[in-house]
C-alpha cells in the first residue's frame, strides 16, 4: 500500500511568507503545486502524513543559543557536526504553522521538540528517539512512501533514508521538493538514488505508471 509523507510545509520554510529559514523557490507558485498534488492525492485515497518542525525556544539548533555564533556556523556538538541555524518554527509562533489544512492528513508529525537534539527526518531525531510516523505506517500496512517538501538537503533526505532504513521503498518528487542550496540538494538525491531511493520529477510519473515505479 502507497503513503504520502509531506515534509515541513511551515511558513518559517518559505518566502512566501518571508519565513527566518525561507528556501528558494517557495512563493506563492510553489504551494499551489503543493495544494494541487495534495487534492490529487486525496481523491485517489491515498493516505498522507505531515512532518511539522516544532522547536522549543532553547533548541539547540538555534545560532542564537551559542553566545558568539552566527547563522550557518558549523559547530562539533555530542560528536556530530551541527549548522547553527536561525530561530525557526518555534512551538506556537506564527512561522511553525502549517500552510497546508492539517485535515488533509491522517497524522501531523512534530519533529525538533526536544533542545537537545537536531532532527530533520520525520522518524527520529538525533538522539535516536522516535517519533510515531514508523508505528502509524505500520498499522495502515504501508509499504511505499512518497516523499516531498522542505527542505531536499535537509529534511526530505533524512526523512528519506530513515525510511529506506525501516524497511520502506521511497519514492521523492522531485519537482515538489525545494532545497537550501542547489549543490547539497543535487548531492542528497544523489545519495538517497544510491541507497534506493527512485527519484521522480513529478507526481504523473508515479500515478501514470499504476503506482509501481
Amino acid at each position: 500500500m502507497n503513503g504520502v509523507i509531506v515534509v515541513d510545509i511551515q511558513g518559517d520554510f518559505t518566502q512566501l511568507m518571508s519565513g527566518s529559514l525561507a528556501v528558494p523557490g517557495t512563493g506563492l507558485d510553489y504551494l499551489n503545486k503543493i495544494n494541487k498534488a495534495i487534492d490529487r492525492i486525496r481523491s485517489l485515497g491515498i493516505p498522507l502524513w505531515a512532518s511539522q518542525d516544532w522547536h522549543p525556544a532553547n533548541h539547540i539548533s538555534f545560532f542564537t543559543n551559542h553566545p558568539g555564533k552566527k547563522a550557518f556556523d558549523l559547530i562539533n556538538l555530542q560528536g556530530k557536526n551541527q549548522i547553527l541555524w536561525p530561530p525557526h518554527c518555534v512551538q506556537g509562533t506564527p512561522g511553525a504553522e502549517l500552510l497546508i489544512e492539517p485535515a488533509s492528513f491522517q497524522a501531523v508529525i512534530q519533529k525538533g521538540r526536544d533542545y537537545r537534539f537536531d532532527s530533520y527526518s520525520a522518524f527520529q531525531d538525533d538522539g535516536g528517539q522516535e517519533t510515531e510516523l514508523d508505528g502509524l505506517l505500520k498499522k495502515q500496512g504501508i509499504r511505499t512512501l512518497i516523499i516531498f517538501g522542505i527542505a531536499t538537503d535537509y529534511c526530505v533526505r533524512f526523512s528519506a533514508l530513515d525510511g529506506l532504513a525501516r524497511g520502506y521503498k521511497i519514492r521523492v518528487i522531485k519537482s515538489l521538493c525545494r532545497g537550501v542550496d542547489p549543490v547539497t540538494s543535487a548531492e542528497a538525491l544523489k545519495e538517497i538514488e544510491s541507497k534506493g531511493t527512485v527519484i521522480l520529477e513529478d507526481l504523473d510519473e508515479f500515478l501514470n505508471a499504476g503506482s509501481k515505479v
